[in-house]
C-alpha cells in the first residue's frame, strides 16, 4: 500500500505540504486563529518542502535526472526534520518548557475585528502569543500535531530513500 506513495514520493510530499497549508489557512480564515511568529515560521518549512517537491520532479525527469531521486527524497526528508524541530520549539513554549522568542512570548491573543479598526485607527495591537496554544485537541496544540505530521513525513522520506536506494 505504501509503494506508490514512495513510488511518487516527491508529489506526495508537495501535496502533503499543501495540505498542511491549507489547514494553517482554514484555522486562520475560519477558525478566527491569527498565527503567531513561530505559526508562520512553519508554514515556511512547508513553502519549502512545496517549492522543492515542484522543483525535485522537474529535476529527476531531466537527462542524468534518475540518478537524483534517492538524495531528493532525504534532502525532504532534512526539511520535514527541521519543521518537527520548528515545530517542537513552539509546543515547548507553549507548555513553558522554555521560553518562546522575546518578539511573541506572552503578547496576548488572537487579533479580532475590533482590534483591527483600532489598529487602523492608530492603537497598538497586540499580536498573538507564542507562548500561548489557541487551540488543543487530544491534548495537542496545533504544533503539538505538527511535530507528529512533520515526523511522519521525514519517515516517509526516508522510506522512500531507501526504496529509490534498492531499486539501483
Amino acid at each position: 500500500m505504501l509503494n506508490p506513495i514512495l513510488d511518487r514520493w516527491r508529489l506526495a510530499a508537495l501535496l502533503a505540504s499543501a495540505a498542511m497549508l491549507a489547514t494553517a489557512h482554514a484555522f486562520e480564515t475560519f477558525g478566527g486563529y491569527a498565527p503567531c511568529t513561530l505559526c508562520l515560521r512553519q508554514r515556511e518549512v512547508y513553502w519549502t518542502a512545496l517549492g522543492l517537491g515542484a522543483a525535485f520532479m522537474v529535476i529527476v525527469r531531466l537527462p542524468g535526472g534518475p540518478r537524483w531521486r534517492e538524495a531528493t527524497c532525504w534532502v525532504l526528508g532534512l526539511v520535514f526534520l527541521v519543521g518537527a524541530g520548528v515545530a517542537a520549539y513552539h509546543a515547548g513554549a507553549e507548555w513553558k518548557w522554555w521560553p518562546g522568542p522575546s518578539a511573541c512570548a506572552s503578547a496576548g491573543g488572537g487579533v479580532s475585528l475590533s482590534d483591527m479598526e483600532a489598529f487602523l485607527g492608530g492603537a497598538r495591537v497586540r499580536p498573538p502569543a507564542c507562548d500561548e496554544a489557541p487551540w488543543v485537541f487530544a491534548g495537542l496544540s496545533m504544533a503539538g500535531w505538527n511535530v507528529l505530521v512533520s515526523l511522519g513525513l521525514a519517515v516517509m522520506s526516508a522510506l522512500a530513500a531507501l526504496r529509490e536506494r534498492s531499486k539501483r
